[in-house]
């Protein structure tokens, strides 16, 4: 018997009023229309928030970008990177235990000249860690808050991407 709609999806909360369906039956890739213009970019996300991963994940798709995987760990978002070969990793800087910065150099040393774009992403402002920011190999940085594939877009253009 085929699940119902509202057993199909779940709600998440993110900060204070915000939340967001998610579909919670297995993760696939879906095909989403865009402009001509457009350039399917493919992503993948590490934050060790896992409501946040989620609604992430649905707000990229949503917009277009591809989402290949999700993941919480340094260790495991290199190898997905090794496996999946996605055009932008977007690392949290507060990593849990721990460092995004760390993964962010990581990944920029690994594969620099490739076409891997390293972007930062906090709940911080960018004023708030702008220290963090000029140290880093990363090629950008965006607040969570402004989180958007035209954002993600943005920065991939800005590196000559």
């Amino acid at each position: 018997m085929p699940a119902s709609r509202k057993d199909r999806f779940g709600l998440i909360g993110i900060g204070a009023g915000f939340s967001l369906q998610f579909r919670v039956a297995a993760m696939r890739r879906v095909s989403l229309p865009c402009d001509a213009d457009d350039v399917a970019i493919s992503c993948l996300i590490v934050d060790d928030n896992e409501y946040f991963l989620h609604a992430a994940q649905v707000l990229l798709e949503r917009e277009g970008l591809v989402v290949m995987g999700v993941t919480s760990t340094s260790d495991d978002a290199v190898g997905q990177v090794e496996t999946l070969h996605p055009d932008v990793v977007l690392v949290d800087i507060f990593l849990g235990e721990e460092s995004g910065m760390d993964l962010a150099q990581r990944l920029s040393e690994t594969y620099a000249g490739d076409r891997l774009t390293v972007i930062l992403i906090s709940t911080h402002s960018e004023q708030d860690v702008a220290g963090l920011i000029a140290s880093s190999l990363a090629d950008g940085f965006l607040p969570k808050a402004g989180l958007s594939a035209a954002a993600i877009r943005n920065v991939v253009e800005a590196n000559g991407r």
